[in-house]
C-alpha cells in the first residue's frame, strides 16, 4: 500500500483513496476515461500514427511553461514530488499526442460531412413549449381553450402550469431527435409548426402535458450540429475499438 498523504500519524494510502472514489461514485467514470484513452492510444499505434521527436518535445515544453517549470531543476523537483520518472512523463506526453492525432482522424472534416450526409434526418430539430396540468380533465379543458386561442399559450402556462414548466412561458427550446421519449417524439416531429399536441401523461404520476410546436428546423451542418456529429463519431469509433480487446475489471485484492 502506497501512502498518498499523512495527517499527523494517520496515513491516507491508495487503498483508502480508491475506496473513497468508489463510494462517492467517481471511480467508474475515471476508469472509463482511462480505458477510452488507452483504446485510442492502442489504435493510433496500430494505425501507424507518426509522432516526430520535435512534437513530443514541444508538448513537453508546453506542459512546463503552463506549470511555470522553466528550469530543468524545477521540472525534476516537480516529478520527484509526484513520484513520476522522466520516462513516465514522456509516456504521458506521447499518449496525449497519440490520442489527439487519432481523434483528429476519426473526427476529420470529411468524416463529419459524410456522417451528416448519411444521417441528416437525425439532426432535424423542433422548437417546442409545454404546459403541465395536475389532472387529465384540466389538461383536456386546456387543450380545448388553447385550440381556440393558441396565442395565449405562454399566458396559460404562467397562470395554470405546475412545476418548472412555468418558467420562460413553458418554452423548452430546440430539441433533436432522440431527446424525447419515443411515443412523443414521433408525434412532435411529424407535426407542423403551430400544432398543439396532447394531452400526454407526464413523467410524474397524475400530471399531463400539452405541447406546442413553435418551429421546425431541417438539419443543417452548422457548428452546433458538427459538435454533436463529432461526439457520435467518437462514441461509435470507441465502441468498435472496445470490441477488439478484452476489457475486464481486475479482482480486488
Amino acid at each position: 500500500m502506497a501512502g498518498i498523504v499523512r495527517i499527523d500519524d494517520e496515513i491516507i494510502d491508495t487503498d483508502y483513496f480508491i475506496r473513497t472514489l468508489k463510494l462517492t461514485g467517481q471511480f467508474e467514470g475515471l476508469v472509463e476515461q482511462l480505458v477510452r484513452e488507452k483504446l485510442t492510444v492502442h489504435a493510433a499505434r496500430k494505425a501507424g500514427v507518426a509522432l516526430a521527436p520535435e512534437e513530443i518535445q514541444e508538448r513537453a515544453d508546453q506542459f512546463r511553461r503552463i506549470g511555470g517549470l522553466h528550469r530543468a531543476a524545477d521540472m525534476n523537483h516537480y516529478l520527484d514530488a509526484l513520484g513520476v520518472s522522466l520516462d513516465e512523463f514522456e509516456d504521458f506526453i506521447t499518449d496525449g499526442l497519440y490520442h489527439e492525432k487519432m481523434m483528429a482522424q476519426v473526427c476529420s472534416e470529411k468524416a463529419v460531412e459524410q456522417y451528416f450526409k448519411l444521417n441528416s434526418p437525425r439532426f432535424d430539430s423542433v422548437e417546442i413549449s409545454h404546459i403541465v396540468l395536475d389532472s387529465e380533465n384540466k389538461a383536456k379543458e386546456m387543450m380545448s381553450a388553447l385550440t381556440d386561442d393558441p396565442d395565449s399559450f405562454a399566458e396559460m402556462v404562467a397562470e395554470h402550469s405546475v412545476g418548472e414548466a412555468r418558467e420562460n412561458g413553458g418554452v423548452i427550446g430546440k430539441v433533436l431527435r432522440g431527446s424525447l421519449r419515443p411515443d412523443l417524439e414521433a408525434r412532435v416531429f411529424n407535426a407542423a409548426a403551430g400544432d398543439l399536441l396532447g394531452p400526454f401523461p407526464a413523467g410524474a404520476p397524475g400530471l399531463f402535458e400539452i405541447y406546442a410546436v413553435n418551429a421546425k428546423y431541417p438539419a443543417t451542418l452548422d457548428e452546433e450540429t458538427a459538435v454533436e456529429v463529432r461526439r457520435l463519431l467518437r462514441e461509435d469509433w470507441l465502441a468498435a475499438r472496445a470490441q477488439e480487446h478484452i476489457i475486464e475489471a481486475c479482482p480486488a485484492r
